[in-house]
């Protein structure tokens, strides 16, 4: 054997050893939310849980708007993001007993289930759309 052949077969070995670790991270934050809690239910069971008590008081504008927000999410994970996102604003909407999904609540909903980073891109957002983010400070914060 060459070589440069030996040196590309320890170069590949070491790609597809982290592309395989990348992928194992994946699948197993997704196993860990399909596992059952104390309760019975997984964190996925919840989320669908709260979709489908809330899918009636979505209207086409809300959902617009979750679009909006969930859009510079890549492609491949937008759909996930935009599912999560749903859930916690499903679960805010009836802990407070909501008749319908408005602004403020998708704002909390979308603070309280993305991480800090992302945080920066909403402020932006909702600037330009001009609404007054003042009202969501203590949800960045926490």
């Amino acid at each position: 054997m060459s070589l440069w052949f030996s040196w590309f077969i320890l170069l590949w070995s070491f790609v597809l050893i982290g592309l395989f670790a990348i992928g194992g991270y994946f699948m197993f934050r997704k196993f860990l939310k399909s596992m059952p809690k104390a309760d019975g239910k997984s964190d996925l069971d919840w989320q669908d849980y709260y979709i489908e008590r809330t899918r009636a008081l979505w209207n086409d504008e809300t959902l617009a708007f979750l679009n909006e927000l969930v859009e510079p999410v890549p492609q491949l994970f937008r759909d996930v993001a935009r599912r999560s996102i749903a859930a916690k604003i499903g679960q805010l909407a009836l802990e407070e007993n909501a008749t319908s999904i408005t602004t403020d609540l998708i704002i909390k909903g979308y603070i309280l289930a993305t991480p800090k980073r992302d945080h920066k891109w909403l402020i932006a957002h909702l600037r330009q759309k001009e609404i007054n983010f003042a009202p969501y400070e203590k949800y960045l914060k926490a």
